[in-house]
């Protein structure tokens, strides 16, 4: 018999602490405006904090038996809100063509949906494919926030751009993967 794991633990509080530095990373690119000065390297910061969180949040909760229900609910919306406001605010400030942020969170909304809906014929667990969307979509997104373009020139934001179509590129084809997934999950389930 297993014991149960307590709603209190480091993981958990770890999830917590990513969902509450969103709206600091908001903060600081707002009060950016676009300049790339100080504010904007501060939500370099929270970002690049808040994606740390998430690794080590997962790497403790499996290693130390931590995984409760709330950390599986809470640490893809932590994630969700962390990369939404990123594209969000990038298409806002026009560094980032806004195609590409709806096509992604139209993706990242349609999935989780879809999860929900499959969930009483079984679990459709995270892919491979889909732990690279994730870190191609981090990467894209952390290119974007650096204030590098104006140092480096054309050459880092045609990086940028070429690591986010990839990243988009990985999200339709596991979105897709994704659908097939769960048409054979409910299939299977009736």
């Amino acid at each position: 018999m297993s014991r149960p794991v307590p709603l209190l633990n480091t993981a958990n509080v770890l999830t917590t602490l990513r969902i509450v530095m969103v709206p600091f990373f908001i903060w600081f690119m707002v009060a950016d405006a676009g300049t790339h000065g100080l504010f904007r390297w501060l939500a370099v910061a929270v970002f690049a904090a808040a994606i740390y969180t998430d690794k080590l949040d997962g790497d403790i909760a499996r290693s130390r038996g931590l995984v409760t229900n709330f950390g599986k609910i809470a640490d893809p919306i932590a994630d969700k809100l962390l990369i939404g406001s990123a594209l969000i605010l990038l298409s806002a400030l026009g560094e980032l063509p806004w195609w590409v942020t709806i096509l992604i969170l139209a993706r990242e909304l349609g999935i989780t949906l879809l999860r929900f809906v499959v969930i009483r014929y079984g679990v459709m667990p995270a892919s491979r494919g889909g732990k690279l969307k994730t870190v191609l979509q981090t990467l894209a997104i952390f290119l974007y926030l650096m204030p590098l373009g104006s140092l480096l020139g054309g050459g880092y934001a045609a990086a940028a751009f070429a690591v986010m179509m990839l990243a988009v590129l990985v999200t339709v084809v596991t979105g897709v993967d994704y659908v097939a997934k769960a048409w054979r999950l409910r299939t299977a389930g009736r």
